[in-house]
């Protein structure tokens, strides 16, 4: 025997048939807690992750990741920083464009709109709106042709098509003798884009750059330049070496920044469910104490005769440590594994499971996100799984200590 006594010993109480049958049903319970909330861990992260990346993804295919703009008012020497922005390792294209606020109306139908003037040639390496299309096409947006592009949220309230004309009305007016009166130009629609975000389907419209700067009177100036960089990680580190290089005068942001709050959100939202499911496991390992208490009852005699036989109380802890260490080991690897396979496979499980019920868990015509996108992260597997592992570790140390402290004498007093 090459084991020590007390790991030998230990596994031999695990491996053995027990006389205490509810013993064993407790043991089980225990591996199947343990397991359960394991798997239940790594797959609802998983899922959580491919929420976030579907998100993340969808908001920059819009948004910019990194973003020049003047401290205020227009910014006037926009090609110089053109040129300048794409000399940044990182960035790998930059366009110009103008943001306005207004309304556009149709007959009697108003809705608020943020405009967005852009080069339609430059636009398409920074977002995806132009390739998001579901009606007309982006030739229409010509400088001086006053063509618009409207989300499709916001041409069904409008009741627009392409083909039809709206106004848009800016938010500076004229002065005039008799008055103030708000500044309208009247578009043709040339196009409907669907980027399948509630945010920008509802309130976005795209016109060309030069119109954009004729109705808001621009001086020839711009909004600002965005920017897309090689890695959206490491936009807040290329918004720094732009920040440093072009100095106060212009005000550098990136996505992580503008987005902050939403992202921050879905954070919170992650720990909160990590802590939820973290309970399940946690209420197996008191039924690892409960196994464990029941077993050192079980065996006081058998470790009455050890102790006799010159087995430190460290040894005696050591048996029952063993044992309850196997059985959380046991249900975090098998959890583990089958965490695992889920979270690989569950884009393909979820549809089969809603075919073989007939139901529709996220109706596409309710949810932006009608899948179950999943996106397995190694590094939290690895904490679910030691985590979990040290829970089912401190819950033997009471009746490991508990074992330990019996009187040999009066354990086998009546034996």
């Amino acid at each position: 025997m090459n084991l020590p006594v007390p790991f030998f010993v230990g596994l031999r109480y695990t491996r053995a048939r027990r006389r205490n049958h509810f013993v064993s049903f407790i043991s089980a319970i225990s591996i199947l807690g343990i397991t359960v909330g394991v798997w239940a861990l790594i797959t609802v992260l998983s899922v959580m992750n491919g929420f976030e990346r579907e998100l993340r993804g969808r908001i920059l295919s819009v948004a910019s990741h990194v973003t020049v703009s003047a401290q205020q008012d227009w910014l006037l020497d926009w090609k110089v920083l053109d040129r300048a922005v794409r000399l940044e390792p990182g960035v790998l294209d930059a366009a110009p464009y103008v943001l306005g606020q207004g309304l556009v109306t149709r007959g009697n139908a108003v809705s608020g709109v943020l405009f967005r003037g852009i080069e339609p040639e430059l636009e398409s390496g920074v977002s995806e709106v132009l390739s998001r299309l579901i009606a007309g096409n982006a030739a229409g947006l010509r400088s001086g042709g006053w063509n618009i592009v409207l989300g499709s949220q916001l041409a069904r309230s409008l009741g627009a098509r392409v083909g039809d004309r709206v106004t848009l009305v800016a938010p500076k007016g004229k002065i005039t003798p008799a008055g103030l009166l708000p500044r309208m130009k009247r578009f043709t629609v040339s196009g409907i884009f669907e980027m399948d975000m509630y945010e920008y389907d509802s309130s976005l419209a795209l016109i060309h750059l030069d119109d954009a700067a004729r109705v808001l009177e621009t001086q020839g100036g711009v909004s600002g330049l965005r920017l897309v960089v090689d890695d959206v990680y490491a936009a807040p580190r290329i918004s720094a070496g732009l920040r440093q290089r072009l100095g106060k005068s212009v005000r550098v942001s990136n996505w992580t920044i503008e987005h902050a709050n939403f992202f921050s959100a879905l954070k919170i939202e992650r720990r909160v469910m990590f802590v939820i499911l973290l309970l399940i496991i946690t209420v197996a390992a008191f039924n690892i104490v409960s196994t464990l208490v029941m077993v050192v009852t079980d065996k006081r005699a058998d470790v009455a005769i050890l102790r006799t036989l010159g087995l430190a109380p460290l040894g005696v802890m050591g048996i029952f440590i063993v044992q309850g260490v196997v059985i959380g080991f046991g249900g975090t690897i098998v959890g583990g594994v089958a965490g695992v396979l889920t979270a690989i496979n569950i884009e393909t499980l979820v549809p089969w499971i809603e075919n073989l019920l007939g139901i529709e868990f996220f109706p596409a015509s309710v949810y932006v996100i009608s899948d179950f996108p999943a996106e397995l992260r190694w590094p939290d597997v690895m904490t679910i799984s030691v985590v979990s592992f040290v829970i089912c570790l401190l819950a033997t140390l009471y009746p490991a200590w508990r074992a330990s402290r019996a009187d040999p004498a009066e354990a086998l007093r009546y034996e």
